[in-house]
């Protein structure tokens, strides 16, 4: 990993900023990248081990089976769908990284077959380190894409803290007889993928490397509005999104929960032009090791390692994961009924 620069801030030349006499790479004040930087699912699940809160009928979704979002229901037509997320920059564009966080956030809605009504800003920024132009930078594009998504955004809060963090508490609305959730799926359903994989890979290369991959940047700032209403009028019952645990480790989520196995084509996943030499490269994140080790258990493989590490690559807003099929998205397998005692969730062919 690259250490955070030690070099006067005059003697750099900032991405993403007006100030040509700067240079900063945001990559490079941060442990981690995106959602890579998240704890580990295998931890993250010991930590809220029964820590459910008071039960309510009106809790509709809660933390039972980590899904994307919380869900209360206001009455018999309107249900609130809440969320949070923010990371440590993904990109040394400070627009960009502003972009790629709010729509990050803005996916768990869309995921839940909801629509996003009001954000607000989290984040963090180490003042003595950073400019505060190249705040107002990610700011900017947070707001651009919450106006692109039609949601409002009323104010947030900041801390001083010792690397940046940017993203956003979302607040939308959605039918409670028409809720996408992670424990839904049912066997004989196509699983389909809205978004190519390799986001991680390609920036993870970005970060060590400072090469650029708009085609990286375009897919993460691509809301998932179009794909969670497709979800929605057609129907289906079950999806997800596919972030810092990988493709492996949500399907495993949702396949658990929906007590289903899941079989996957591995030739059908698409993926972003790059990703495979990058992951040839070396340019493999920690998180993605992890998740890779957290799934392995319950995985029955065909295919080789590398394949297996490119399917649990961290992803940074990633595409749906539907349980059903909606137009434009390639079918990547399958959910089948489970086999009795059997502790697989997940076949890769």
């Amino acid at each position: 990993m690259t250490a955070p620069s030690t070099r006067p801030l005059g003697q750099l030349r900032a991405v993403g900023s007006a100030a040509t006499d700067l240079v900063i790479r945001l990559t490079q004040f941060a442990h981690g990248g995106g959602c890579a930087c998240k704890i580990p699912p295998g931890d993250l699940e010991e930590i809220v081990r029964g820590l459910t809160g008071a039960p309510s009928p009106d809790l509709l979704v809660g933390l039972d089976d980590g899904d994307d979002a919380a869900v209360v229901r206001i009455d018999a037509h309107t249900a609130i769908v809440h969320t949070a997320d923010f990371f440590t920059p993904v990109v040394d564009d400070a627009y960009d990284w502003g972009r790629i966080a709010a729509a990050n956030a803005l996916s768990d809605v869309y995921a839940m077959g909801g629509r996003p009504i009001v954000a607000v800003n989290l984040l963090g920024w180490p003042r003595d380190l950073l400019p505060l132009e190249l705040l107002r930078e990610v700011l900017r594009g947070g707001l651009d894409i919450a106006r692109l998504a039609g949601c409002h955004v009323g104010g947030g809060h900041s801390i001083d803290a010792p690397e940046p963090l940017y993203g956003m508490a979302v607040t939308g609305l959605v039918d409670p007889e028409h809720l996408l959730r992670n424990d839904s799926a049912r066997a004989g359903t196509p699983i389909s993928l809205t978004k190519p994989l390799g986001v991680g890979v390609l920036n993870n290369r970005h970060k060590v490397t400072g090469e650029h991959f708009p085609q990286a940047v375009a897919s993460m700032v691509a809301l998932n509005a179009a794909a969670g209403a497709d979800a929605v009028a057609a129907g289906i019952v079950a999806a997800t999104d596919v972030t810092g645990f990988g493709l492996l480790g949500h399907l495993h989520k949702m396949a658990r929960a929906s007590g289903v196995e899941a079989h996957i084509e591995a030739a059908a996943v698409p993926y972003l032009e790059g990703a495979r030499e990058a992951l040839r490269d070396g340019f493999v994140s920690g998180g993605t090791r992890r998740n890779l080790d957290w799934v392995r258990p319950f995985l029955d493989s065909q295919v080789s390692d590398d394949e297996l590490l490119l399917l649990a690559d961290a992803q940074t807003s990633g595409g749906l994961l539907v349980a059903g099929e909606i137009p434009g998205a390639p079918v990547i397998g399958e959910f089948v009924a489970s086999t009795p005692a059997s502790h697989r969730t997940i076949t890769v062919r």
